[in-house]
Order: C-alpha cells, then structure tokens, then sequence
C-alpha cells in the first residue's frame, strides 16, 4: 500500500480549497526557483491564480489578452528559447478552443509547454454547460507525448505544478473551480506517473481520479460498512498511465470501477478499459458524464445530479457487484484477505 498519508480528518471534517488555489502557489515556488518559469495568460489571471505569479515577477509574465490560439503558440516560441512557460486559461477555452495550436505548436515539436486548464467539469456550477468542460481528459489524452494530470487537492496540485515545472515534456494540467475537500498532507508524495493505492481491499477496485478521488473514499467507508471490501485507488497521472499499479489491483480484486469528473468515453474510464482489456480482462463500470453535457446548477446539486456523491457511487457499487462476477484473480489473493 502506498505511503500516501491521507489527511485524518477527510471522511469527517475535511478542510475545502480550490485546487485551483494550490496551483497559484505552485507556479510563484515553480518561478522562484528556476528563473526560466514564464507565465502567460489568457484575461483570466485572478480566477486562474496566476496573478500570484504575475505580482512577484511582473517582467516574465504575459497578459494576451483572449487569444488562446495565438497564448500556446507564443508559449510554444518561448519553450524552443528555453524558457519554461505555463498558460492558463478555463479549460472550455484551452484546450477547448486551442487544441490545434497546442499540438501542432506544442506536443508535435516536443516542447515543454504546460496547459492549465482551469474551472473544469461541472464544478463549474452556475456557468452552465458552456463552461463546463468535460471532454479535456479526452481531448488532451489522445495527443501524442502529452502528460495528462488531475490532482485530487490543492495541495497535490501544488506538487504537481512544480513538478511539471521540472519535466520535459508538454503538459496538461487539470484544475476545478469550487471548493472541495482536502484528502492529502504536505507529506503525501506526489510524482508523475504514479498512481496510489488509499485503501486496499479485496472486492473491487474504485480507480478515481482529480474531485473524484474523495467521493470514492466517501464510497468505500459506507461499502465496509456493508460488508464489502473496495480498494480505492488515485490516478493523478492520467498519461502516462500506471500500468503496473492499477493491473495488480484489478488483478487482485477482479472488477473495477472507475469515476471521473469528466466524459467517461476516451477519459479515466477508457483508458482502463483499454488497459484492462488487453491485459487483464474484467468487469469495468465507468461512472462519470455519460455521454452528455453538463447543466446550470448549484455545485453540490449537479454532483448528485450526475449520480457521483460518495453515497451514490458507493449504491451504484453495491448493486453492480451483484450483478458482475469478479474476474480471473492474481494467485496473490486469498478470499481471507
């Protein structure tokens, strides 16, 4: 089990941040420490966190104005100069608008450009569908040489962002709006790549990723408490993928559920099932945005809209169990466990 030291108090009075604030502090020690850090934005700079950045060094931070084409090709310029920079904007713009400029500029030139793709899924709330971007696991995953992170705090998000800050290659950075609760410690480790088992347990793997990844902890208390045993697992690292991680824990329980904030087709959902499929093949239910767009509403309302609290991911769990016989198992597991 991974040393990932979850905050003691997540399951009863967990403290709430944006994780959009721990990439504002993230970026200003990514730009303290390496001179090279440059930050460009896209007229969002407050609601993005980036005018921590901008305040302490004013000369290598760029306001383009809302241009998001014309933000990651100038960022894309100044990346094959040496520099490190990062973009920020809601992710419905970028990459939601930019997405070619990003590939053709950025990914296929291998440049260590990092996307911030703020305010995404439906945490978003009142900004209604328009805003509510839920296709970026998508988008950004299918791109070739692109990594593709989704912290589950704020306070992962600040690792990840300086993190990212020292990594080659190009990047994207996924960040949601509203507040929402805090399961890590300073001391949780974090690093690309990696994905960290929470909880382990021997019925069903609940393979989470960003928001998510704390209605699944939410899940697998009020599923013990029934009498099933749910390994909770952290995907941070979307792509690269832990392979490795995630086939020893659908090898050990046989089925997995996997939960996103975001469109379950080509997202975390797709991805294991590409990944369990060719193998380790078993039972996988992807719970997320099925195939739709998002709504106008209250944060905390579209998320039991969506079916995708804790207590509704844990009902969901306990009724596809019944229904969906586990897999061929690893030798490891032993029905005592």
């Amino acid at each position: 089990m991974s040393e990932y030291f979850l905050d003691p108090n997540v399951l009863t009075a967990p403290l709430l941040e944006p994780i959009r604030f721990g990439f504002g502090r993230g970026l200003l020690a990514a730009g303290e420490a390496d001179e090279r850090v440059v930050a460009l934005c896209a007229d969002l700079v407050e609601s993005t966190r980036m005018h921590l950045f901008r305040d302490r060094f004013p000369d290598r931070f760029v306001e383009v104005g809302i241009a998001e084409q014309n933000m990651v090709t100038v960022a894309a310029g100044m990346a094959h100069a040496g520099k490190i920079p990062f973009t920020s904007s809601y992710a419905a713009f970028s990459p939601g608008r930019n997405w070619e400029q990003i590939k053709t500029t950025a990914a296929l030139n291998r440049q260590p450009v990092i996307v911030i793709g703020s305010h995404a899924g439906i945490n978003v709330g009142y900004d209604g569908a328009t805003h509510q971007m839920l296709e970026d696991i998508t988008l950004m995953r299918v791109m070739p040489g692109m990594r593709v992170i989704a912290p589950a705090d704020s306070l992962e998000a600040e690792k990840a962002t300086m993190a990212l800050a020292a990594d080659p290659a190009p990047s994207y950075l996924r960040l949601a709006r509203d507040k929402t609760p805090i399961i890590s410690t300073p001391e949780s480790p974090f690093e690309i790549g990696p994905a960290y088992v929470l909880v382990e347990g021997h019925d069903v793997s609940l393979i989470a990723t960003g928001t998510m990844t704390y209605h699944a902890l939410v899940a697998a208390e009020l599923l013990a408490g029934q009498g099933v045993s749910a390994e909770v697992v952290h995907v941070p690292t979307i792509k690269p993928l832990d392979e490795d991680a995630i086939l020893a824990s659908v090898g050990k329980t046989g089925r997995a559920i996997t939960i996103e904030e975001a469109q379950t087709i080509g997202g975390l959902g797709g991805a294991i099932c590409e990944l369990t499929a060719g193998a380790h093949p078993a039972p996988v239910l992807r719970l997320g945005i099925q195939d739709r767009y998002g709504e106008t509403g209250d944060p905390a309302q579209l998320l039991k809209k969506f079916q995708l609290t804790g207590p509704q991911i844990a009902e969901a769990t306990a009724e596809w169990l019944q229904r969906s016989p586990a897999a061929h198992r690893s030798p490891t597991h032993t029905d005592a466990e």
